[in-house]
């Protein structure tokens, strides 16, 4: 919104003792709420607060150990946009970081409009080419940066704008009857099923009486219409789609599946629960007769390349979805030209984690459904090849919002990817430095960490501070995570900021060594595999009824609350898991890791009655059995051989009719270099 202020973001140093670490993520969001109250209610000045202002606390938000508590402000009870406020604490309520949009009070300020609402709403109306529909008028303060607080009425009208549709809010001074500000909500991109793009798939979906219908089972609000009657798709068999490009059923079977996907994977990779963080959604509608996708905060909808295709494929979607994911975070959607490059990291991220061979993942927006017969419409290693810009500039904020997306998305490359590409192709710099990057489930979750630190006043330079905070509060015992941020930002010219903050730790991650074994760490770079983790439960992975569990008894994961158990049954039994993988054929190396625990009822040390053997598609890579009983036990295999190849990772577990033996599989992972 262009009436953000700038943030006013502060680190706070408490004088308090540590407290215990409360035992349950829910108390601990508990104690980070009342306390975030406590600083609120004593620290007015750091609020930039005056004698009118109170403060709404909104819902804790959890992610890595660490809560966010967003506040919005009223004053004399009106909402002050652009007056909204972040508390970070840690696990044990202590105050990391507090975000505050506004940078200074507000003064005195009447509260007692010359205009009219009906001559707002009037205003409001004439800034769009035509108008459907008025959603309605109300009184608040607009906090603008560079200037002082104004009294305005804001209305949000739906219709068409000189782009296309429009979902369009407008701030008018409800003193001078003149335009403030405008914000619009539109976004845009210029069972078993068949997708055009993502082939043969399996989507959850909802059983009523003897109808199916295309919508999630486990997030009801996940579901896909028909754009022309909002209605969404049934039938009676629980098959959909053609694979036909230009059929509508077959578009609503790509964007579920990546949907649900998406879901899934901010569960397993950022701990939230659904798009909206309360395991909500929007509805996908697909049939919209442009070509453009977009989320207005209602729906997503979903158009056409050229050919008449529909256009729902992984970084499609997962863009879109992202811009509701940013508009479910604080500080609403980013402001200052960064939100398209916040949900193309979204969709990115999605793409990856998904990685499907029939769209595999990559840093190009858009390649799959070829919108107007030029190939992808963004390129994140290198932005300017499309015609956007590599590096940041004073003209970022004024430019076109999405071509403004480069340098964030430049950045996020690095953070990922780094220069050298890892597998994808090599980035080159703003300032000729070599990056190493982390990875893309690392990078996006520095990302979304970052995000829950949102104010209103959100831009590049805001961005930089916060995703640097995010890196030193998400990894403490390192600052190689913080150096990289740092360096990835470097590299493309967004300069540092007096609120950023500094890291002087071991540059270093801190590394879990197993139960036992020589080895001590897996190899880092982009996983290949999805679900890794066993994370988002039984997702991703083939395998036989019950393999991917939660603990039970001494039986547990390595880390987090799922993993992979096969067999243990006593008795005559064979347990599989796989999935299969696309290994880049420009990647130098590949590495299969994971690590493997092994438990027995067996006593001999001579014979091996109950056998896993891992295979790389037909090739068998080692053979365990009972006689290799041991705790989590890191094991490594070298895929290189594989290079340009898709091939099935698989685990078979076969036990014999008596005593059991357990083979249990935990933080997998292929990386490539």
């Amino acid at each position: 919104m262009a009436a953000g202020t700038a943030a006013a973001s502060a680190l706070v140093a408490m004088a308090q003792p540590a407290t215990a670490q409360p035992a349950d993520p829910a108390a601990a969001a508990k104690l980070a709420a009342a306390k975030a109250d406590a600083l609120v209610a004593s620290n007015p000045a750091l609020l930039k607060a005056s004698k009118y202002d109170t403060f709404r606390q909104h819902p804790v938000i959890s992610s890595h150990g660490l809560n966010y508590v967003p506040y919005t402000r009223t004053y004399k009870g009106l909402p002050v946009l652009g007056g909204d406020l972040v508390v970070m604490s840690d696990a044990s309520g202590a105050t990391k970081y507090t975000s505050v949009a506004q940078s200074s009070p507000i003064g005195e300020l009447s509260v007692t409009p010359k205009v009219t609402d009906t001559a707002a709403a009037a205003t409001a109306k004439k800034q769009l080419k035509s108008v459907s529909r008025v959603e309605g008028t109300s009184l608040v303060v607009v906090a603008a940066e560079g200037a002082p607080a104004r009294l305005a009425w804001q209305t949000t009208v739906d219709g068409r704008g000189a782009e296309g549709a429009s979902r369009l809010t407008v701030n008018v001074d409800a003193i001078t009857g003149k335009v403030l500000s405008t914000k619009e909500h539109v976004t845009e991109v210029t069972g078993s099923g068949t997708g055009w793009i993502n082939g043969s798939v399996s989507i959850d979906t909802t059983l009523s009486g003897s109808t199916y219908s295309m919508k999630s089972s486990t997030q009801p609000t996940m579901q896909c219409q028909d754009a022309s009657n909002n209605t969404t798709f049934s039938g009676t068999d629980n098959v959909w789609g053609n694979g036909t490009g230009t059929n509508r059923e077959t578009g609503c079977v790509d964007a579920l599946y990546v949907g649900e996907k998406q879901t899934a994977m901010l569960s397993a990779w950022l701990g939230r629960s659904g798009q909206n963080g309360s395991n909500g959604a929007w509805p996908l509608r697909v049939g919209l007769n442009d070509q453009n996708a977009y989320y207005d905060g209602t729906q997503v909808q979903i158009g056409k390349n050229t050919a008449g295709q529909w256009i729902a494929s992984a970084d499609v979607v997962g863009h879109e979805l992202g811009h509701g994911i940013d508009d479910n975070t604080p500080g609403g959607i980013s402001g200052g030209n960064t939100q398209e490059f916040v949900a193309d990291t979204f969709g990115a991220a999605t793409e990856w984690y998904i990685n499907n061979p029939n769209d595999p993942p990559d840093f190009l927006v858009g390649e799959e459904v070829n919108l107007v017969g030029s190939g992808p419409i963004r390129n994140m290693y290198n932005p300017s090849a499309l015609g956007d810009d590599n590096c940041y500039s004073s003209s970022i904020p004024s430019e076109e919002v999405h071509a403004a997306a480069g340098p964030g998305n430049h950045w996020f490359y690095l953070l990922s990817q780094g220069t050298s590409g890892n597998g994808q192709p090599s980035s080159a710099t703003c300032n000729s430095s070599t990056v190493t990057g982390l990875g893309i489930q690392k990078a996006i979750t520095i990302m979304y960490n970052a995000m829950l630190l949102k104010t209103s006043s959100s831009s590049y330079l805001k961005y930089r501070t916060w995703t640097l905070t995010a890196a030193k509060s998400l990894y403490p015992g390192s600052c190689t995570e913080f150096n990289t941020v740092k360096a990835a930002w470097d590299a493309v010219s967004v300069p540092a900021q007096s609120g950023d903050p500094t890291c002087s730790g071991s540059t270093t991650p801190p590394t879990t060594p197993p139960t036992t074994g020589p080895t001590t760490t897996p190899p880092t770079g982009s996983n290949l595999l999805g679900n890794p983790g066993f994370e988002s439960g039984a997702t991703t992975w083939s395998q036989t009824s019950g393999v991917i569990s939660t603990a039970s008894g001494t039986n547990t994961p390595r880390t987090g609350t799922y993993f992979a158990w096969l067999d243990g049954y006593g008795s005559s039994h064979t347990d599989t898991l796989s999935q299969s993988v696309t290994i880049p054929s420009s990647a130098s190396s590949a590495t299969l890791s994971f690590y493997l625990k092994i438990t027995t009822a067996e006593t001999t040390t001579s014979t091996a009655y109950d056998k896993l053997t891992v295979k790389a598609g037909s090739t068998t890579l080692a053979t365990y059995s009972n006689l290799n009983k041991a705790g989590y036990t890191l094991r490594t295999f070298d895929l290189s051989s594989l290079k340009g190849q898709t091939v099935s990772i698989s685990f078979s577990g076969v036990e014999d009719s008596s005593l059991q033996t357990s083979f249990q599989i935990d933080d997998t992972s292929l990386t490539v270099s």
